[in-house]
This record gives C-alpha cells, structure tokens and sequence, in this order.
C-alpha cells in the first residue's frame, strides 16, 4: 500500500479511537445548537428551577360601563371560584372569575371630571341594590361562600373611585371577612381603607390611573407597597368608598 494511504488510514483510526474514549468517559457529545447532553439527547438543558422570566399580568378588560338601569347580570357557575388567602390570612378573589374590569368613562384624561370631581362620582354610577343584593346570593354560590350574608361585602375588585366597572360581573365578587372579624357585625374591610389611599394618591397625581388599577386587581394587599407609596392608616371610608362593597 502507497505510504500516503498508508498515513489516511492513520489518521482515521486515531480520530475514531478519540470519539470513542470521549464517550466512554461520559463527555456526551455536542449538539448542533452547541448544546452539552450527558443523556445523549439533542437540544438545550433544562433552565435552572426560578430562572424563567414571570409572564406579566393580563391586560385588565373594559367592562360595558356606567347605564341609566342595570339588569342583574349571570354569575360563575356554583362551585366554580375559589378563595385565595394571603400569609396573614387576607382574602383575594378567583382571577379566573374576577380578574377585575375597569370603566370606559373613566381614563386619566378626565379623571378632574369624574372619579376625583369634587361632590362626589361613584353615586351617581352605583347600581342598585336589588339588582347586587340578586347578584351577590349567586356569587355567593359561584364562591361556595356559606357565612352571613350581612358579613360579607359585594365588592368591586378595581373600586368605583379607581374607575372599574359598576356591573360587570368580572369586576365584582363576595368578599368574605377579614381576620379579626366578630361574626354578626357585618363587614370589616381593610380594602376599602385601601382604596380610598389610592384614590388621594390618584387625584394628587402621585400615581397613574393604570398603575393602580393593576396594582389593586393583582393584589389588593399590597399594591400601596408595589406602587411606591406609603401605606396609609386605617380609616372609614369616604363618600367616595362603597358602603356595600366598593
């Protein structure tokens, strides 16, 4: 044989016997995308458990808006929405049934002329109370919710002064009782006093419309934090505020 082929054959022999040791020895090999496998599959390894980017929060809906009448609207079915509780034992909504809905008549453009007029807004936008006391016993069903109705509030998600939606059945919810609650003495919501905070830092222009409709239809426990402004003391809530669950 020619020493030329001679010395191919060389070559190829010595390249094989390399590949193999390298497999031998759990090296893996390298994937076209330049990826490492030990398990000899293709393609990236998984990422580190935490290192995934969190998706952002939906766009929150606009809702059909303030009306001259309102008609009860349908609710989840029963058994469909359930509870979530923070560490201190704070309630939120399903964001499957309520994700919150905000107000086409309201934007921060004419907020002067709406939620922060002077006089007063959400009651003149308020729907009845036979129209939410119907609603509320079938949200009730939709939460399971089996406690006192009188200790319960039917409560808009994103508030009337933060401009959410006055009927829209994703902006509304029962709220059960907070921590502390004595049975029979109806409601006691530290959200509103939530709301009522962020409604002041609104009209002072401290904080955006959006920003707080976000903030509040995320989390209502801890959008005054989120939001870069101070918690504010707990205080019955202004004419602005929801006696029946704003």
């Amino acid at each position: 044989m020619p020493a030329p082929a001679r010395g191919a054959i060389a070559i190829a022999a010595a390249v094989l016997l390399a590949a193999a040791a390298g497999c031998s020895s759990g090296g893996g090999h390298t994937a076209k995308d330049g990826s490492h496998s030990k398990d000899g599959a293709h393609g990236s390894a998984p990422a580190a458990a935490g290192d995934a980017a969190q998706p952002a929060p939906a766009k929150i809906v606009t809702g059909p808006g303030p009306k001259s009448s309102y008609d009860a609207q349908p609710q989840p079915a029963a058994g469909s929405c359930h509870y979530h509780y923070t560490a201190d034992k704070q309630p939120l909504p399903d964001p499957n049934c309520t994700p919150g809905a905000i107000s086409p008549a309201v934007n921060q453009g004419n907020i002067n002329d709406t939620i922060c007029k002077p006089g007063g807004y959400t009651s003149t936008i308020r729907p009845p109370a036979n129209i939410t006391g119907k609603e509320k016993a079938e949200n009730a069903k939709s939460y399971g919710y089996t406690g006192p109705m009188g200790d319960a509030e039917y409560d808009h998600l994103i508030s009337l002064q933060l401009g959410g939606d006055p009927n829209d059945p994703r902006n509304l919810w029962i709220q059960p009782p907070s921590p502390g609650h004595v049975p029979g003495k109806g409601p006691n919501n530290p959200k509103d006093s939530v709301e009522t905070h962020l409604h002041t830092a609104i009209c002072k222009g401290q904080v955006t419309l959006t920003a707080v409709q976000q903030a509040i239809a995320t989390d209502w426990t801890t959008a005054e934090v989120k939001l870069g402004i101070s918690k504010g003391a707990t205080a019955a809530p202004t004419a602005e505020a929801d006696a029946d669950g704003d």
